[in-house]
């Protein structure tokens, strides 16, 4: 009673986990277009968009991918071996053992007659299933604190799986065991089906026993008359060998039962089985009812994200799907480090040591973010130089066996942070031009106000005024030196003939570029030429360039405009400072 008590408690926690969890993917938020839909559009949405999948052709994109990459893992495959190796037996493993031991009261039962754990073949599937899983953990700890497998980062979460799933098998090993040298399950077996009274036939029995099924004995010891075994043999084939078959097939429990065998009179006296009975099956059970909440998670999450990858796409799916897979990818990250291995801004976390410039760790965090949880300007300001360091070269998502849209992921969440009013010069460089390709997704007012906060920033104390016949003014600053000019001298090469402005796509982008812009290219060289380096380090013109080099190719007196321009900023940012103090409260995430 105990036990079914346990166990469908535990199950009743699954659920409601799971369907805490599948509700998250609906009811939270990343991005700022995701806050505009709600829960029920997205509920809505997710059905029709299944619906439609389902009565089309595309159900057979989703047969072969569950194929390849759920079933057969093609994607770890073509990663890493060994990590494949790794995946496919603990996956295989847990998902057997779960289904046929863990849940063999649903399952194994009615699915076969006369089912017993203790016969072949299941007991040796059992055994087989919890040895690949062993094996399994035995490789994912020599990967990570053995061969020390680049960028890969172990978290609490990974700790815990390691720690629950050697818990659960090792215990089920030992118990395994003990029970097979155990005196007192021996008798328990005797008085349920033996139904014995003669003691010569009882010492028979238990001389069998003894001899064949390792059990460990106080009454009788080996060497045994051969007709004692023989009518051992016979009353066991009679009552016994319908239900037990030879304990030899469960190597792994036998090969335990082999090692404790000097001490399985005092572990049995001391209720050893009893135990480590309760130690399994609660621990069993505390996984189950845990695993909506862990990162053992990604065993469910996983497949849905493969499989939603596979037939959806970001110019023709309904933005509600859109908005809803990328908070279930969260779930799906098994925390693998692939996207970090080939990530081409890690080199940037070699110096700067941020761990959040690490894909796989930025998913770990967004998590925190998606649940509006609060964060510290110093993890927010973290998790933002992680964003914005991102190139853009796709090369993450490619590799990422969940099959997670992290390109796309990252933009979403970049964009979230920039609207949050902490400016970061970092978004006016390599994620500008990422963004003004995307510009077409993002509102007018929203594209351009954390433009100008930035600019804001990095300007610093320097007030640029619009107006042309109104002074440039500087307030409370002094001149930047002439030592500060930007190393390439060539600016010196201007006179002036405004063929850089002429052929610049920003600028001929604005009606009036030189009220938007600031300053145009052509100025900006001859504030350097009169050695006004901070007046030529604030205009927004630096930060709009698209670095296209078409200002550099057609300069005839071959000034090095664009390269400039990189220098100016290089030089704006390093004297903007820290926008957001480290010291300043909590913020919050939502």
């Amino acid at each position: 009673m105990l036990f079914t008590a346990f166990l469908y408690a535990s199950l009743i926690i699954f659920a409601l986990g799971l369907i805490s969890k599948i509700w998250t993917w609906f009811s939270r938020t990343i991005g700022i277009s995701a806050k505009r839909i709600s829960t029920s559009q997205r509920v809505s949405a997710a059905v029709k968009g299944i619906l439609g999948v389902v009565f089309s052709a595309k159900i057979l994109t989703l047969i072969k991918v569950f194929i390849l990459d759920v079933v057969l893992q093609i994607r770890i495959l073509k990663e890493d071996f060994l990590r494949w190796v790794m995946h496919m037996l603990i996956y295989t493993g847990f998902m057997l053992l779960l289904l046929m031991h863990a849940l063999e009261n649903f399952i194994s039962e009615p699915l076969f007659i006369n089912y017993y754990s203790t016969i072949n073949p299941f007991m040796f599937l059992r055994d087989l299933f919890g040895f690949m899983v062993i094996v399994g953990i035995g490789i994912a700890i020599f990967r990570r604190f053995v061969l020390k497998v680049p960028r890969l980062k172990t978290n609490a979460m990974d700790y815990y799986a390691i720690f629950i799933l050697a818990v659960i098998l090792l215990s089920g090993i030992v118990l395994e065991g003990a029970k097979i040298t155990s005196y007192t399950e021996y008798q328990f077996m005797v008085e349920d089906y033996a139904d014995l009274e003669d003691e010569e036939e009882i010492a028979a029995l238990e001389s069998y026993w003894v001899r064949n099924f390792g059990t460990v004995s106080p009454n009788v010891q080996a060497p045994f008359d051969e007709e004692v075994l023989s009518m051992g043999q016979d009353l066991h084939e009679a009552s016994c060998m319908d239900c037990h078959s030879a304990p030899q097939w469960a190597f792994t429990g036998y090969a335990t039962a082999k090692i404790i065998k000097p001490m399985a009179l005092a572990l049995d006296r001391a209720g050893t089985s009893t135990i480590l009975w309760y130690i399994h099956f609660l621990a069993c059970f505390l996984g189950l009812a845990y695993l909506p909440f862990s990162k053992m998670f990604h065993i469910f999450a996983t497949p849905v994200s493969l499989l939603a990858n596979a037939v959806m796409e970001k110019d023709t799916s309904d933005p509600a799907n859109i908005a809803t897979r990328q908070v279930m990818e969260l779930d799906a990250c098994m925390h693998c480090g692939t996207c970090s291995l080939r990530c081409s801004a890690a080199s940037a976390f070699d110096v700067r040591g941020n761990d959040y410039i690490l894909p796989s760790e930025k998913v770990t965090f967004l998590k925190t973010l998606a649940a509006g949880k609060k964060l510290s300007a110093r993890k927010l300001g973290a998790i933002q130089e992680g964003v914005y360091l991102c190139t853009n070269c796709d090369r993450c998502t490619v590799v990422c066996p969940a099959g997670i849209n992290l390109k796309e992921l990252w933009f979403t969440v970049r964009e979230d942070l920039v609207q949050r009013g902490y400016p970061e010069p970092l978004v006016l460089s390599p994620f500008s031009f990422y963004r003004g390709l995307n510009r077409e997704n993002i509102s007018k007012e929203d594209y351009a106000r954390p433009l100008a906060d930035a600019n804001r920033a990095v300007a610093g104390k320097f007030e640029q005024v619009m107006d042309p016949s109104t002074p440039i003014s500087f307030k409370d600053r002094e001149i930047v030196e002439l030592d500060q000019l930007p190393s390439t001298g060539t600016f010196s090469y201007c006179f002036g003939c405004q063929t850089c402005t002429t052929v610049c796509p920003v600028v001929a982008e604005y009606e009036n570029p030189q009220q938007t812009l600031g300053l145009l290219p052509h100025q900006i060289m001859n504030c350097l030429g009169l050695g006004l380096v901070e007046m030529a380090s604030g205009p927004r013109m630096l930060w709009d360039c698209v670095t296209c080099y078409q200002c550099q190719e057609n300069c005839p007196q071959n000034v090095e405009i664009t390269d400039i321009f990189f220098q100016l900023k290089n030089l704006a940012a390093k004297n903007a400072g820290k926008v957001v103090d480290e010291s300043s409260p909590d913020l919050e995430a939502a």
